[in-house]
């Protein structure tokens, strides 16, 4: 089924088609929509950069020590909280004090597969991470830059020892159980993420068509269908709850994970 272009995703191509078109084609790569070459998710993730790029202006402007705003509180409230669940209070406990210099990253990445997930409740929007290639594009992301912190933490040699395992005699074996096993989280933090989002659209605009027919057609319904012609009304707002829960329990596995990596590779144990 061929996808169905977005508004939005329209008025990106009209602004940014043509160059667009000439870059692929200096590659060589064919789009599958010509007229349209930019696709819904590299269009959803334009806006989600623009709405990103405005709102922390408009927040850093707001900013306050003695008298903190309600979107100040939220946004500190993700960074260090009470429960210790903040992005800073699971980077310093699983890879020390120092290991704030590594937020802005693991941060950024965080507030983006959010706002990501979070962005397809504005009506006409879908979340970018419900395409397999936006959860590829930042668990390569995130995979690159543990593993260069790691590098420039220990240094490129003792980094390598932590691959070839404590025995020498095994070093070999565990070079490629070593390998395997960070190459499979890529495929992890991927699948995860498009798995969950994805479903998580299709259950919302399912059930969403299924209970607004109740309403189209309550005339012909019984005296049951009458009973249930309020469905329409109290089943999406149900689901839409859903999809904000699943979007920020997604967000925080894809920060918390990468947290988890991360202090895997800069500590000391290496």
């Amino acid at each position: 089924m061929e996808e169905q272009v977005l508004g939005v995703t329209k008025l990106v191509n009209m602004l940014l088609g043509k160059p667009a078109l000439a870059l692929l084609a200096a590659l060589h790569i064919h789009p599958a929509n010509s007229e349209y070459p930019i696709p819904n998710y590299i269009a959803m993730e334009l806006v989600v950069f623009l709405i990103a790029i405005g709102f922390f202006t408009w927040l850093k402007g707001r900013l306050s020590v003695d008298n903190p705003g309600a979107a100040q509180q939220c946004m500190e409230a993700l960074l260090t909280n009470p429960m210790g669940v903040g992005a800073r209070d699971l980077l310093e406990d699983t890879a020390g004090h120092n290991a704030v210099k590594y937020l802005p990253m693991i941060g950024s990445v965080g507030m983006f597969v959010l706002m990501s997930n979070l962005i397809s409740l504005v009506p006409g929007f879908s979340s970018p991470t419900a395409e397999k290639t936006v959860p590829l594009g930042c668990a390569i992301v995130v995979f690159l830059y543990y593993n260069w912190a790691g590098l420039v933490h220990h240094g490129p040699l003792k980094y390598g020892k932590h691959f070839l395992g404590p025995v020498l005699a095994m070093s070999p074996i565990m070079f490629i159980v070593e390998i395997v096993s960070h190459l499979a989280r890529l495929l992890s933090l991927t699948v995860r993420l498009w798995v969950n989002m994805l479903v998580s659209e299709l259950l919302y605009v399912t059930f969403l068509g299924l209970t607004l027919s109740l309403f189209f057609y309550v005339e012909k319904l019984n005296v049951l269908g009458y009973a249930l012609a309020p469905l329409p009304l109290l089943a999406p707002p149900l689901f839409l709850l859903l999809h904000i829960f699943v979007g920020f329990v997604q967000a925080f596995v894809f920060t918390l994970l990468p947290i988890i990596y991360l202090g895997g590779a800069v500590g000391e144990e290496h």
